[in-house]
């Protein structure tokens, strides 16, 4: 069943979108190589704590922890470790906030130090996509518009996208209907009607689209072992133009002002 907000309730859901986008910024100031990802897992749960609200992955299915730190070919769902991140690394943090009753669910990757070109160009090549898939999230659009957009952006590099996971809705409970597939059709999907929020979120690999899910029963990885970049906004459909709940503004300012962060593929 598909659950569109209110006006009151949308600008709730952005109270808890825009506490993800301020604890992700927090992140950003501490990332560097030799940081355990435990450590930011800890940052982060005490931060959203401190600010009113609760982690939304915690407990969530089992899940052990308060966020999700995917690195390199982990595509999703990463466990934050004892791991100590190193120059070279890539790694998407994912955070999902409860507050006023409402979720907040967006993500970011990061690049720690010195990349290759190709990485670079994997990491702007998602990001892009996600803006030009938040484009077709307007009202009178079908859901496949998204998809498509997202997808069209993507292989025109050659990159593979993930068909196992998926965007979603967002509200009360952090996964409603519908889903939101990063391929589709053009034309295609349910209609597009006002304040329908989704979570848009491109999961994208230098290599095939084909993944795999460890023992653990949570950590997604790429089957070719290549690195997975993920970015992901939490969107209002609209007239004309999609209300972004979350913003990326203060997690920029925080990664350009971080020197181990690598921020050239702006």
């Amino acid at each position: 069943m598909i659950l569109y907000k209110t006006n009151e309730q949308v600008e709730l859901m952005k109270i808890s979108a825009m506490l993800v986008s301020h604890t992700l910024s927090e992140v950003a100031k501490i990332l560097k190589p030799g940081i355990k990802t435990i450590q930011i897992d800890k940052l982060a749960n005490e931060y959203i704590l401190d600010n009113g609200a609760v982690p939304s992955f915690y407990n969530y299915s089992g899940f052990p922890h308060h966020i999700i730190t995917s690195v390199n070919d982990v595509v999703v769902h990463g466990f934050p470790n004892e791991t100590e991140l190193k120059d070279g690394d890539i790694i998407s943090v994912d955070v999902g906030t409860i507050k006023n009753g409402f979720h907040g669910d967006h993500a970011y990757t990061f690049i720690i130090g010195e990349v290759s070109s190709e990485i670079l160009n994997l990491v702007k090549t998602t990001k892009e996509s996600l803006f030009i898939g938040i484009k077709e999230a307007i009202v009178g659009k079908r859901l496949g518009d998204i998809g498509f957009a997202i997808q069209s952006h993507n292989e025109k590099q050659g990159y593979g996208v993930v068909r196992d996971f998926v965007g979603h809705g967002l509200g009360k409970t952090m996964h409603e209907d519908p889903q939101v597939p990063n391929y589709g059709r053009r034309g295609s999907g349910i209609m597009l009607k006002e304040n329908l929020v989704l979570a848009i979120e491109p999961m994208i690999n230098l290599g095939t689209k084909d993944v795999f899910i460890e023992k653990d029963g949570w950590t997604v990885r790429t089957k070719d072992g290549k690195p997975s970049v993920h970015f992901e906004h939490d969107v209002c459909i609209k007239k004309g133009e999609a209300l972004i709940l979350s913003d990326y503004t203060p997690i920029e300012a925080a990664e350009k002002a971080n020197i181990n962060l690598n921020t050239s593929y702006y």
